[in-house]
């Protein structure tokens, strides 16, 4: 099966530089490439591609905006939309995982995780850039408690160690071999997660287990 990619970005070179990475591969191909937001909604719409790489910064509709619009809460059909940023703008990537988007790359991080960053995010298998994403949701965590969603049934205490797994950046290979349980096992508890969660994706858990202090020490220990 061949991947079909969308680029957004306002830089021509950055586009001709991805576009370059990404046809080497031989499953992956580019169908098509936006110089700002409002084109890219537009374009991702049309064709809609397996994966959009978007910058976070350009005119128009910023990065927020354009996964807002093709992977936010009430769309039907959302598309995967991948981040493309840097790390002076962690605010920006939080409001974008907030917002639909399925992982998040660094423009400097090379071809390697780039093409994993697209693979990845059709498979929805796991967070690109794992060790990033913690850090991010770490220091963007809020002070004061905040209003999060409740499971609309109680989460079991294994599932609660999947969801701490996976907010520590666990691929689902690496959930079971701490929990010594196979991977199917793990992606089930992953399925029962979202369904009492009401959630579409492993970002989103990721991002209401900061949100709801399950990754706070304290209430670790409290749990227990």
């Amino acid at each position: 099966m061949t991947m079909r990619v969308l680029l957004a970005d306002d830089q021509a070179m950055v586009r001709g530089g991805l576009r370059f990475i990404l046809e080497d591969q031989p499953d992956i191909t580019v169908v098509a490439e936006a110089a700002d937001g409002a084109e890219a909604v537009t374009l991702a719409r049309r064709l809609r591609p397996d994966v959009c790489l978007v910058d976070i910064r350009m005119p128009r509709l910023d990065g927020i905006e354009v996964t807002r619009a093709l992977a936010g809460p009430g769309v039907p059909e959302p598309l995967r939309v991948v981040i493309v940023t840097t790390f002076d703008l962690d605010e920006y990537v939080y409001g974008a995982l907030r917002a639909g988007a399925v992982g998040f790359i660094l423009k400097d991080a090379g071809p390697a995780l780039l093409v994993e960053a697209v693979r990845a995010a059709v498979t929805g298998d796991a967070l690109i850039s794992p060790s990033i994403t913690v850090r991010l949701l770490k220091h963007l965590a809020p002070t004061e408690a905040p209003t999060v969603a409740k499971p609309a049934v109680p989460l079991s205490d294994r599932e609660t160690e999947v969801i701490r797994a996976l907010a520590r950046g666990r691929t689902n290979q690496e959930i079971a071999a701490e929990l010594f349980i196979s991977v199917s096992t793990v992606k089930s508890h992953l399925a029962s997660i979202q369904m009492k969660l009401r959630m579409r994706n492993r970002v989103e858990i990721v991002v209401w287990a900061w949100e709801s202090r399950l990754m706070d020490p304290a209430r670790g220990q409290r749990d227990r």
